[in-house]
């Protein structure tokens, strides 16, 4: 905004401010100054004074405020006669901080000497580096002065003002400042204090606090005007953003702290994520509102989130928890206050006083010491908990003392009785004693006989132990010779192979008896698959199974069934019927008709081999593969196993 005095010699209006030598302070009423809306901003101070213009301007309480239109320039006249001899000098102090521009002009009749600040300018362009706006008034004995002022502002105001001589304004400035540095100071130990309580205890509910008390104390900095006086006066565009956040900060960390302290996560968990819900969604349209719309709207939009925060501390109060009526006065106080702050913002000026407009201030200091008594009772609950705790756990170790008492007596006739009977097994022991002497002599007696038999027996066992192995020797020759001589049952031939292992460790020496070479690329070297009895060479990681390209590969069925099935065909020279096989190896018959043929198909073609002989074993035909082909698996060199 911006305002202009003129000096006098104007024609003296009826809204006359009459100032005489024994006052020292006066309010200015609206009804002691006029008003002149210029929308397009252009008239200059002479235009405002030509009689055209003049008779525009409207009595201050005639209209609602003295700024209903933000970004709109408005005029403002205020007539000032002195009466009698002056002693000191008149300062004229703006109370509204939050003026974007302002003009004063010290003459009427010219604009030299105009001075020119505002909230978007620098502190240093004040006169008086304040955190109001103060102008001293040129004022002339026993004549009267009329002053204009310019003004602008992006948001609702009126033309709140006060005139002081300099004695007051000094008494006043020490008055004041002594006022907020004690508020401030109270603040910043509450902060220190509940932020070591955090630091200490861990518990989130201070740390939440402490946001809240910050956001509040950025909100009365950006309010009073103390912030740009002593915290950023070189940036006047970071007061006007801290101006309009701060505002929503608040309403952000007050929601943040709220739901903790009353726990509405715990005690209401059907209404607290609506809650969470509308704070969010109208911390979005302020901040919307803020940054792009500017709409003046925006107060409205605290309304809805406070008034469900405070729902939820009369539902959480009504439902036992007790602490929750403090909270309930304390922040009643604060949003009383508050509501003189959105008063004030929306420009309406009924209420604006010295006491509303500090109302804030002392609100929340009540509020700290409210919540303090109710941090104190909630202490108390907990150590009055402690203490009911405490007085059943004393009775509880009471019996378990009285427990303990009868344990120990029970204890010490428990070892009565272990003495007695120690001393009754130390007789039978040393009884005992000494008939196993006795005992013991003859069992040595006996010792040595049996020392003597024992040697004739170890010749007997040596002579039993070498017809043992003759004889198993003879009766393995014997089976061999049985199934050569087809004479050997599937109970018999699975003795010889028992297992799918025996049978494979049995094919890979026949089939590698040679050696081992890579099919691939002939390399020798091998190393052991992940199957078991498979070998992967180790040059080019190809893998063969012990299946691979011999007449059980790809079977479907038992090796060992197998085994026998080519025994039993090999050794009846493929004169055995598909159904016998089929009923000695307890398979579909149709499995054993495909496998018998396969089989012949490989006799056959071991009969035409060059090196064949008429009486060679069986197991030649295992290694029989002609038309299919052998698995094979490609490991990457990373997967590789340990070459042996």
């Amino acid at each position: 905004m911006f305002i202009g005095l003129g000096s006098a010699a104007a024609p003296q209006p009826l809204d006359t401010l009459q100032v005489a030598a024994g006052l020292d302070e006066i309010f200015i009423e609206p009804a002691l100054y006029s008003i002149l809306a210029d929308p397009s901003g252009q008239l200059t101070l002479a235009d405002v004074q030509q009689p055209a213009q003049a008779k525009r301007f409207v009595r201050g309480d005639k209209v609602p405020t003295t700024m209903e239109h933000p970004g709109a320039t408005y005029w403002l006249r205020l007539v000032i006669r002195a009466k009698g001899q002056l002693s000191q000098h008149w300062y004229l102090e703006l109370l509204d901080s939050h003026i974007n521009d302002i003009t004063f002009y010290p003459l009427t009749k010219s604009e030299r000497g105009a001075v020119h600040t505002g909230a978007d300018y620098r502190l240093a362009s004040r006169k008086f580096p304040y955190k109001n706006f103060l102008f001293r008034l040129p004022l002339a004995e026993n004549q009267a002065s009329t002053y204009y002022f310019r003004l602008e502002s992006n948001s609702k105001t009126s033309f709140v003002s006060r005139l002081r001589t300099e004695q007051p304004l000094a008494v006043h400035f020490q008055t004041e400042y002594s006022l907020l540095g004690a508020f401030y100071g109270v603040l910043l130990i509450m902060v220190v204090y509940n932020l070591c309580l955090y630091l200490f205890i861990g518990e989130q509910t201070y740390l939440r606090y402490v946001l809240y008390v910050l956001s509040c104390s950025l909100v009365f900095l950006s309010e009073d005007g103390l912030g740009f006086q002593y915290l950023w006066p070189d940036f006047p565009a970071m007061n006007q953003l801290v101006i309009a956040l701060s505002p929503i900060l608040l309403l952000f960390t007050f929601s943040y702290y709220a739901r903790q302290f009353l726990d509405a996560p715990q005690r209401l968990p059907n209404y607290d994520p609506w809650v969470r819900r509308v704070v969010l969604i109208s911390i979005s349209l302020l901040l919307l509102d803020t940054l792009w719309l500017h709409s003046g709207w925006g107060f409205w939009f605290y309304l809805i989130p406070y008034g469900m925060l405070y729902y939820v501390a009369f539902l959480v109060w009504r439902g036992g928890f007790r602490p929750a009526r403090f909270f309930l006065l304390a922040h009643a106080l604060v949003a009383i206050s508050v509501c003189f702050m959105i008063l004030r913002k929306l420009g309406i000026n009924t209420f604006t006083n010295t006491a509303t407009v500090y109302s804030m201030n002392v609100a929340f200091v009540i509020e700290v010491v409210v919540l303090s008594y109710a941090l104190g009772e909630k202490i108390k609950a907990i150590k009055d908990a402690t203490i009911r705790a405490q007085g059943k756990l004393v009775k509880q170790l009471r019996k378990k003392h009285q427990t303990q008492d009868l344990l120990v007596e029970q204890l010490r006739q428990n070892q009565e009785l272990k003495d007695q009977l120690n001393t009754e097994l130390e007789a039978l022991v040393a009884r005992r004693t000494e008939e196993l002497r006795q005992q013991s002599e003859t069992i040595a007696a006996q010792n040595r006989e049996l020392l003597h038999a024992n040697g004739l027996l170890a010749l007997q066992s040596a002579a039993i132990e070498k017809l043992n192995i003759d004889l198993r020797h003879d009766l393995q020759q014997a089976q061999e010779a049985r199934v050569l001589s087809k004479e050997v049952d599937f109970g018999e031939f699975s003795q010889i192979y028992p297992d799918k292992d025996a049978c494979l460790r049995y094919l890979v020496e026949l089939k590698w008896a040679a050696g081992y070479q890579c099919r691939r690329c002939g390399h020798e070297k091998y190393c052991d698959g992940r199957e078991p009895h498979s070998r992967r060479c180790t040059r080019c990681r190809y893998v063969e199974s012990a299946t691979a390209y011999t007449l059980l590969q790809k079977c479907k069925f038992s090796t060992v069934k197998a085994f026998y099935a080519v025994f039993l065909l090999y050794t009846h020279n493929g004169n055995y019927s598909s159904q016998e096989l089929s009923r000695v190896l307890d398979l579909r018959q149709g499995t054993c008709w495909s496998f018998s043929q396969k089989v012949l198909e490989a006799m056959r073609r071991r009969e035409q081999a060059a090196d064949y002989e008429e009486n060679e074993s069986w197991t030649h035909v295992l290694l029989d593969a002609s038309g299919e082909h052998a698995e094979e698996h490609i490991t990457e060199p990373d997967e590789a196993e340990n070459i042996s």
